[in-house]
C-alpha cells in the first residue's frame, strides 16, 4: 500500500458517509479493501479515477473517534493524519493535521 499511498501528490480526499436512512445515495463504487487489523475491525476501501484522484473510505468499530495517518515511509514523524469521529449529539466532526 505505500506504493498507492505515493500517488497521491499531496493531495487527500477522504469520503464520509452514512447510509442510515433509504434517502441516502448509494456510495460510490471502491474497487480496492483490506482490513487493516487482524481482528476486521478496521475497513479500508479506495480508488482513483484517470487524474489519479483518490477517494477513501474508512470503516470502524469505535467509541466515538478514529485515526488515520498517511506517510511515504511508514513512520509516524512527517505523516499526515485524519481524525473524525460523531460527538454524543450525533454531530460529525473532522479534522487534518
Amino acid at each position: 500500500m505505500a506504493i498507492l499511498f505515493s500517488r497521491i501528490k499531496g493531495m487527500l480526499f477522504l469520503l464520509f458517509h452514512s447510509c442510515f436512512c433509504s434517502g441516502q445515495p448509494a456510495p460510490p463504487l471502491l474497487r480496492f479493501s483490506i482490513f487493516l487489523d487482524p481482528s476486521n475491525m478496521v475497513y479500508l476501501r479506495w480508488d482513483h479515477d484517470e487524474q489519479e484522484m483518490m477517494t477513501f473510505e474508512l470503516q470502524v468499530h469505535t467509541t466515538g473517534w478514529v485515526a488515520f495517518g498517511f506517510s511515504p515511509h511508514g513512520e509516524l514523524p512527517g505523516s499526515d493524519i485524519v481524525i473524525g469521529g460523531v460527538f454524543p449529539n450525533g454531530s460529525i466532526y473532522f479534522s487534518v493535521s
